[in-house]
C-alpha cells in the first residue's frame, strides 16, 4: 500500500518547492479532476468576493428551478438532488456556515414557491426536512444577531 503523507509533512515540502514547479503541481491538480479544476477556479477567481459567488450560486439554482418539469415527481426528486450536489459544492468551496445557510434558505425558498407539490411526496418532504435540519445546523454555528436574522427567515418559510 502506498504511504499517505500527512498535510503538514504535505505543506513542508511545497515550502521547499520553486514558485514554477507549484504552477505545475496546481495544474496537474486541476487536469485530474473537475473538483479541483473548480475549487482552483474559485479560490483565484471569486474567494475575494463571496457576496457575487453567492449570487452566482443563486442565479445557477434559479436556471435549475426553472428546467424541473413537474409532471413526474421522480424527476423532480432527481433535479433537486442535482441542485443540491450543486448548492453544496459551492458551499464546501466558500467554506462559510452564514453562506452555506443563505444557499440553504434560498433552495428552501425556491422549493416552496415553484409550485412543485413536494408535501405529498414523503421522499421530498424528508428532503425538505434535512435541508431545514442543515440549515439550523449552519446557523447554530453563527453569531447570536445572524442566528437571529436566519431563523427569522426559516420561519418565514412556515415550517
Amino acid at each position: 500500500m502506498i504511504h499517505l503523507y500527512s498535510i503538514n509533512e504535505i505543506k513542508k515540502e511545497l515550502k521547499e518547492q520553486p514558485k514554477e514547479k507549484l504552477v505545475e503541481l496546481c495544474i496537474s491538480l486541476a487536469k485530474y479532476k473537475n473538483d479541483n479544476k473548480a475549487y482552483l477556479n474559485y479560490l483565484l477567481f471569486n474567494a475575494h468576493d463571496t457576496e457575487a459567488y453567492v449570487l452566482e450560486v443563486k442565479n445557477e439554482v434559479d436556471n435549475y428551478f426553472t428546467e424541473i418539469t413537474q409532471t413526474n415527481l421522480y424527476l423532480v426528486k432527481k433535479s433537486l438532488r442535482k441542485i443540491l450536489r450543486v448548492i453544496n459544492r459551492h458551499a464546501k468551496y466558500i467554506a462559510s456556515p452564514a453562506k452555506e445557510a443563505e444557499l440553504i434558505i434560498y433552495f428552501l425558498q425556491k422549493l416552496k414557491n415553484s409550485g412543485i407539490p413536494y408535501y405529498n411526496n414523503k421522499v421530498l418532504v424528508n428532503l425538505y426536512n434535512n435541508q431545514v435540519k442543515k440549515a439550523n445546523t449552519c446557523i447554530s454555528k453563527l453569531h447570536e444577531d445572524l442566528q437571529h436574522d436566519f431563523n427569522k427567515e426559516l420561519e418565514g418559510l412556515g415550517d
